[in-house]
């Protein structure tokens, strides 16, 4: 059967060649919506983008296509490589079926979380500041703050101990865990302080691992699991760089788990289950299992122990009844892994939490245990994040919920709305009896029409809002209207608190390992 994709693409270099004489395509990728081909031609501009558009001659080819974008690309994603023109195009087997895409891009648009971040005011970045460097807006902030104490408090009933750490460590650190020898191109440049070298951490692992060198360890003590929301730093090339799902800085909800070879199927079991707890727990069930196996060149550790690790994971995976696949060569330069990647509004897949094996940074760093023999043993370490990187987390969740929040995570729970001036003293009380008992409240009291207050509110995609007049007033109550069921009637504070139960009893961790 003839890949329409292929001929396709011959078609494009053929029309590029026009313009571009001895161009020849240098990479071809197909995916589910199209392909993309790489030129070493000089950088494109609408226009000959445009003249490209119309050389490309494919009347006698059975499919639709549409050349969709373009793009500068570094040979291999390598910066020391030079720069090549990658072409987008976008093709299916019949007009209909790329109708149908072009529905779904527009769909998608309204979901893409940069947009929603912009309008909403949840987060910016800037030129001043750097690319890849994020800004947090009040309302993004409080929606962070909202997710990392949930997280927080599920990581202490489930048995983890909070730690903090710092932003940089010496080089020989570095050395000593295996970064600078086989992550440095990730890593920042050094900072020189007192004729000595740090690094930007681009992990919290060294880190986790000094805090547990700091006494001895029985094997009655283990497992031991330490976390943190430790932020990073990693260097992205610039054309990667996608709003919050992309970045040069960012946090994890990193976590580190000693314990002994008896101990570490349940281990990374119970850190799968807490994993698909959380993301259910903000509403996340579209998500797809990978069991990422040892890279083909950089990489520590003898056969044997990467064959046992594994196994230990396919196993937690199965168990959790997880249709999974293999990403061959995606793990970690010090052990196999489990990926969980949510996917975006394009469908596609980001890497968030991951579960991952570490036979040796222990033995690296002289990490032991006494074990019930009087000796020294070296314990299993297991890495493990499950927001991932909360920027990149964060980012699902607004392109999840459209920017519309479930009730315990929006930042703002509740907008006020007067119906006029004199109404705003009432409003204000009841403000400051809502914030009493926990909740964000926003009260309007601008000289504007109530229906612009409302629109306002609901433009803000604030899931309640409140009207009050002179009669509410007089009997100390409000007028409910909900962002997704409408008029609820009037209320008064317990009556609303009680509807509004099952709703903050989401946002309450619990206990599950």
């Amino acid at each position: 059967m003839v890949n329409y994709k292929k001929v396709l693409a011959d078609r494009l270099s053929e029309a590029v060649r026009a313009l571009f004489p001895g161009a020849n395509c240098i990479k071809f990728k197909e995916s589910d919506e199209g392909f993309y081909c790489d030129y070493d031609i000089p950088p494109l501009v609408p226009r000959t983008f445009e003249e490209i558009g119309k050389k490309m001659m494919a009347s006698d080819i059975d499919c639709a296509f549409e050349l969709h974008s373009y793009s500068g690309v570094y040979e291999d994603d390598n910066a020391n490589n030079r720069v090549l023109q990658r072409i987008y195009v976008t093709a299916f087997p019949t007009v209909n079926e790329l109708a149908e895409y072009k529905i779904f891009l527009k769909e998608a648009s309204k979901r893409d979380h940069k947009i929603l971040g912009s309008e909403m005011q949840i987060f910016s970045t800037a030129n001043e500041i750097g690319q890849g460097l994020i800004l947090w807006h009040p309302k993004g902030a409080m929606i962070r703050y909202l997710l990392e104490s949930f997280g927080q408090k599920a990581h202490i009933l489930n048995g983890y101990q909070w730690v903090y750490t710092p932003h940089i460590g010496r080089a020989e650190l570095w050395k000593t865990s295996g970064h600078l020898e086989y992550y440095k191109d990730t890593m920042y440049n050094p900072i020189v302080i007192d004729d000595e070298e740090y690094y930007l951490k681009p992990m919290n692992c060294p880190f986790h691992i000094n805090i547990y060198n700091s006494r001895i360890h029985s094997y009655r003590d283990l497992p031991v699991k330490y976390a943190e929301y430790g932020t990073v730093y990693r260097y992205e090339l610039s054309g990667t760089l996608n709003g919050l799902t992309r970045v040069r800085g960012f946090t994890q909800d990193d976590a580190h788990i000693f314990c002994t070879p008896e101990q570490v199927e349940k281990e990374v079991a119970d850190a799968l289950e807490f994993s698909l707890y959380m993301l259910r727990s903000f509403g996340l069930e579209k998500f797809q299992a990978y069991v990422s196996t040892r890279p083909g060149n950089k990489s520590i550790g003898d056969d044997k122990d990467w064959e046992m690790a594994t196994e230990v994971l396919k196993k937690a995976v199965v168990a959790a009844g997880l249709d999974y696949r293999i990403d061959e060569g995606g793990g970690a330069f010090y052990g196999p892994k489990i990926d969980i990647k949510l996917f975006d509004s394009l469908n596609r897949e980001w890497q968030c939490s991951t579960i991952q094996f570490d036979f040796n940074l222990p033995a690296r760093f002289n990490v032991f245990y006494i074990g019930s023999d009087g000796r020294r043993h070296t314990p299993y370490m297991i890495h493990r994040a499950l927001f991932g990187s909360l920027e990149r987390f964060m980012a699902l969740l607004i392109e999840h919920y459209k920017g519309d929040f479930p009730f315990w995570l929006a930042p703002v729970q509740f907008g006020i709305v007067p119906i006029r001036e004199n109404h705003n003293e009432y409003a204000k009380q009841i403000s400051g009896r809502l914030k009493e008992q926990g909740f964000r409240v926003e009260v309007n009291c601008e000289d504007v029409n109530m229906k612009n207050k409302i629109k306002n509110f609901q433009l803000e995609k604030v899931p309640y809002i409140l009207v009050v007049g002179d009669r509410e007033a007089e009997n100390n109550t409000f007028a409910v209207r909900s962002r997704k069921d409408g008029d609820l009637g009037t209320m008064d504070l317990p009556a609303l608190i009680e509807y509004l139960k099952p709703q903050i009893e989401q946002g309450i961790p619990r206990c599950i390992i």
